[in-house]
């Protein structure tokens, strides 16, 4: 009897435990949701101002595409990078208390923000389609919060970095850099211009190790407030020069995805690009999904693969921004030009036409292939 006495009081006491781990898991999620949210509304605005300010540098300088930076001239564009810092602020403190499968998908939210602030700003028309598209992200969104997994309880960063050197973790980040190499030496000269994937693909590949290292810092920041100094670690400031190199290298081809394409068309494909690899970077480096029911899985990758297509909605309803105008006849092949003459009659010139001394006027026509 009294071994049975003491059977059942243990068991209560684990189950008492269990009970305040997953109230305070609930609770740290909560935290996370409203950081996340708040993270998209600032972000996505964000995304509109540099626009603002990248056009209006553009019209009086060099583009940022074509390698100038008189953008950092412009007011506006130091605004929305403000903007930009204060959501990721707030969306670095939502990693702390949050796994990234839940923070990572709710920047669907800062699509719908940067692409009805494009409608009304930039004249970027949100068509129907636009806002079937922005249902989507959010019905997905509400499933992922739902059926989001806890997060694991980590007491040190000697932990993350174990979690960081793992075999299959090393292997992600050799191909993630070796996939940037590429794209910077090889695709960007040739295909930066033309092909939006080039600058969106850096900029997600790199994101997701800054979601990786920014979660590690950001647990270091909140261990040592609580009285487990991580400061001594060296693993720390590992994490740290990582974070700091990725953000910048991100910046810069954010930039210039932004001032060579449409807003409405980056932010979705940056999402679903970033959105993925980061997913995928955590379910390696933190196991996200360890311990979680099947059920609860198919429910978070439904949301994702239903946010996924609500940006690819988003995406399909919205017209690239038109190639500047002192560059649209620079590549035509062949160049083909209309000679208005005086008397009314007109026909086509070619290059190696001569010109006659009648003609009153030239049209080209719009670029063909």
């Amino acid at each position: 009897m009294a071994f049975s006495s003491s059977s059942s009081s243990s068991s209560f006491v684990t189950l008492e435990d269990n009970s305040t781990r997953l109230s305070i898991s609930s609770t740290d999620n909560l935290k996370g949701f409203i950081l996340a949210f708040a993270s998209s509304a600032f972000i996505g605005s964000s995304f509109i101002i540099k626009k603002i300010g990248l056009q209006r540098a553009g019209a009086s300088g060099s583009r940022a595409s074509s390698g100038g930076y008189g953008y950092l001239r412009e007011p506006f564009w130091w605004v929305g990078m403000v903007t930009m810092i204060v959501g990721e602020l707030a969306n670095f403190v939502a990693y702390v208390y949050a796994p990234a499968v839940l923070v990572t998908p709710l920047g669907a939210l800062s699509i719908i923000v940067s692409a009805i602030l494009a409608h009304f700003f930039l004249k970027e028309k949100l068509q129907k389609m636009g806002i079937l598209g922005c249902v989507l992200c959010v019905e997905g969104s509400i499933l992922i919060v739902l059926h989001s997994p806890s997060e694991h309880s980590l007491n040190s960063v000697e932990q993350i970095w174990e979690l960081a050197i793992q075999p299959a973790f090393l292997l992600y980040t050799a191909s993630a850099i070796a996939v940037v190499l590429v794209l910077v030496l090889y695709c960007e000269p040739r295909f930066g211009q033309t092909n939006i994937l080039v600058y969106t693909s850096i900029c997600s590949i790199i994101g997701s190790l800054t979601v990786m290292s920014i979660k590690a810092v950001g647990i270091a920041i909140k261990l040592t407030f609580e009285g487990s100094s991580q400061v001594a670690c060296f693993q720390t400031w590992i994490f740290v020069m990582v974070a700091v190199s990725c953000i910048i290298t991100q910046l810069n081809y954010l930039n210039k995805a932004l001032d060579t394409f449409n807003a409405a068309i980056v932010s979705p494909i940056y999402f679903a690009l970033f959105t993925s690899l980061t997913i995928f970077a955590s379910a390696i480096m933190f196991k996200d999904w360890s311990g979680q029911s099947a059920s609860n899985i198919v429910s978070a990758l439904c949301g994702f693969i239903t946010v996924l297509s609500g940006t690819m909605v988003l995406h399909s309803t919205r017209d690239s921004d038109p190639r500047p105008v002192t560059d649209l006849y620079s590549s035509m092949s062949p160049k083909v030009s209309w000679l208005i003459y005086a008397n009314g009659e007109s026909r086509k010139q070619k290059d190696d036409d001569v010109l006659l001394p009648d003609f009153d006027t030239i049209l080209k026509q719009d670029h063909f292939k």
